[in-house]
């Protein structure tokens, strides 16, 4: 019942802000609740509260003993939804898929997969050493076992 009634308060939550939209959810047996959101814009400390608030403000703590953690998907988080992926365009990704690794730059992300653009260095077709080569390749949603942002500093 706890459960169903904070599912239900954080899906109102996020039909008002169409902005963000859940990672991932769960309650433990302690009522321990504990959020990750993500938004289309990236996610501030004001988007966490307002989810927080839409949740605990409306929930009788005289009934319900709780504790309640709101928070983004951090920057070393795997994208698990192809909607993170947008903001991300531009950006140097580590893709794992079924078959291979590539660490290219998203450079095209739409419905239904991504595109990845980088440079490799590959023997000449003709004489010896090795020439830059630009490569590109499109990645389905479904084959990917784990994405990440490289974060360079």
């Amino acid at each position: 019942m706890f459960i169903n009634t904070v599912k239900s308060l954080l899906e109102e939550a996020l039909t008002e802000r169409k902005d963000l939209f859940l990672i991932d959810f769960s309650v433990n047996g302690e009522n321990a609740i504990n959020i990750i959101i993500d938004g289309d814009q990236g996610v501030k400390v004001e988007d966490c509260m307002f989810i927080s608030r839409a949740i605990e403000h409306n929930i009788d703590r005289e009934e319900h003993d709780f504790a309640l953690e709101v928070m983004s998907s951090g920057a070393a988080a795997p994208l698990t939804l192809p909607r993170q992926y947008p903001k991300h365009i531009g950006r140097t990704l580590g893709v794992k898929t079924t078959t291979q690794k590539i660490e290219g730059v998203l450079t095209e992300a739409n419905e239904d997969e991504i595109t990845l653009e980088w440079k490799a260095r590959e023997p000449k077709p003709v004489g010896k050493g090795k020439v830059t080569v630009n490569k590109k390749e499109n990645i389905a949603y479904k084959d990917i076992v784990e994405a990440k942002v490289i974060i360079k500093f």
